[in-house]
This record gives C-alpha cells, sequence and structure tokens, in this order.
C-alpha cells in the first residue's frame, strides 16, 4: 500500500477521503440496487384470456358451437364421473373434454330441433369428431338413440332456473 501511496502521491489523510468515497460510492449502489428490486411494478394488463375462459366464449350464447354428439354406452352405468358423482343414464348430463364441471348447457339436434339442458359432470377424450358424450335420458329428448349420434349446437346457459331444463327438454 504503500509504494502504491507513494507512486500516486497520496498522504494519508488523502487516502483516507479516497477509501471512504469509495465505500460510500459501493453503499449507494447496493441501497441502490436494493431499492430498485424492492418496488412493487403494478401487474402489466391482462390482455389474454385464459384457456377457460376462451372455451366458455367459444360456447357463448347466442351462437354456441356445433359439432357431434353421441350418448354413453351401457356399460358406464354405475361407474364415477370426473366430478365424483356416479353415472346413471336416467340423470340429465354429459361429458365433456374442456368446459368446466358442472356448467349447464344446452343441447340442441340440428336434425330435429330438439333441445336438453344438461350438465357436465363428467371428461370424455377430445376427439375430432364427436365433442360430447350424453346421458342415455338427454339422448333420447334429442331422439338420437336410434342413430347413436347426432349434430348437434351446444350453449352455455347462464341461469339456474330449473324451470327452463323443463321447457327445453320437453320442446319438439
Amino acid at each position: 500500500m504503500n509504494l502504491l501511496s507513494s507512486k500516486l502521491g497520496l498522504t494519508s489523510n488523502k487516502k483516507m477521503k479516497t477509501q471512504r468515497i469509495f465505500v460510500l460510492t459501493i453503499l449507494f449502489l447496493v441501497m441502490l440496487f436494493m431499492s430498485v428490486g424492492c418496488q412493487t411494478i403494478p401487474p402489466a394488463q391482462r390482455t389474454e384470456k385464459s384457456k377457460i375462459e376462451q372455451t366458455i366464449d367459444h360456447y357463448a350464447a347466442p351462437d354456441g358451437a356445433e359439432g357431434i354428439a353421441r350418448y354413453y354406452a351401457k356399460r358406464h352405468h354405475g361407474g364415477r364421473t370426473s366430478s365424483g358423482e356416479i353415472y346413471s343414464p336416467q340423470k340429465l348430463t354429459a361429458a365433456h373434454p374442456s368446459l368446466p364441471l358442472g356448467t349447464r348447457v344446452k343441447v340442441v339436434n340440428l336434425a330435429n330441433g330438439k333441445s336438453v339442458i344438461v350438465t357436465v359432470n363428467d371428461r370424455c377424450r377430445s376427439h375430432e369428431e364427436v365433442f360430447i358424450d350424453l346421458s342415455r335420458k338427454a339422448a333420447r329428448q334429442l331422439g338420437m338413440i336410434r342413430q347413436g349420434k347426432a349434430n348437434v349446437r351446444i350453449i352455455i346457459v347462464e341461469n339456474d332456473n330449473p324451470s327452463d331444463e323443463i321447457l327445453t327438454s320437453t320442446q319438439k
């Protein structure tokens, strides 16, 4: 240190001042970086919708989405659904690959205009052709038992009025 001090021509007072400035500069930089790191930055405005929101928008009224529906085979009777319920062919239920469990949807048979409201309580595999699996009761009310599958439109039902189920399930 003495050699460096003598070459730079620093006296002990100047040397202490230089060290103090150096230490203060380092402390200032450390505190600056810490304060910048602790700032809370408001989250950016969300521009993209979540996958669930996109799915719900796809099936929302008034148009809904069109595809092919089929109904559960008899062998599924008594089995557990994804929601934990026991599958009964006598209930108005459905399986869908992406709609949230518990979602109520109106299913309209495009060939005959019959419709029914079902509750999604199970998952089905995502097929290119079939996009909803219905309980036997729902399939019967849509008039598709003989064919096994039908072209349908599904629309999410937003209100929970039980009378909707009766009105739409008895339409001819």
